[in-house]
């Protein structure tokens, strides 16, 4: 048993702002995140981004397909913000200041992409499952869909957590 399940929740008060810090570190405060536009949809039970196409994401200039790399950072940052929002309920006992102190360490270790159809679509919808959340490493699995529901690529990753 965690040692942690018998401390008490945050207040209501206080999970709201963890879920605006949360909200605001994955949109605004990486920077990068913001050149490709990501949304938070929704964190919880599973986090859900979304961003719109836009003529400097194109890849493929004759077809308008999305780039690769842009496909890879986005579900590369979705993963790490998946752990984010699942660290956050892990340590649900703590404060919005020491669960965001909790991030500096996160990093990316491994990261495989599998491209499984053109990244055609006006937007695109990111989600993200964990499969481990350890003291050290967390893993996920996401998947980007285009705005008709086509499954574009799927990805796993390992990440850093402490």
């Amino acid at each position: 048993m965690s040692t942690t399940a018998h401390l008490p929740r945050r207040s209501a008060e206080e999970q709201a702002k963890v879920d605006r810090e949360l909200t605001e570190l994955v949109e605004q405060r990486i920077t990068f995140n913001q050149v490709l536009g990501l949304k938070v949809q929704q964190l919880r039970p599973e986090l859900v981004m979304r961003f719109e196409m836009r003529p400097d994401l194109v890849g493929h200039y004759h077809y308008g397909r999305l780039h690769g790399g842009v496909i890879s950072a986005v579900l590369d940052a979705l993963g790490g913000g998946a752990l984010m929002v699942a660290t956050s309920e892990k340590h649900a006992h703590e404060s919005a200041e020491q669960v965001m102190h909790r991030f500096l360490k996160l990093g990316t270790i491994d990261l495989r992409v599998d491209f499984l159809r053109p990244g055609l679509g006006r937007y695109f919808v990111a989600t993200a499952e964990i499969t481990r959340l350890g003291g050290r490493v967390g893993s996920t699995q996401m998947r980007l869909h285009s705005d008709e529901g086509v499954l574009v690529a799927t990805a796993a990753a390992a990440y850093i957590v402490s």
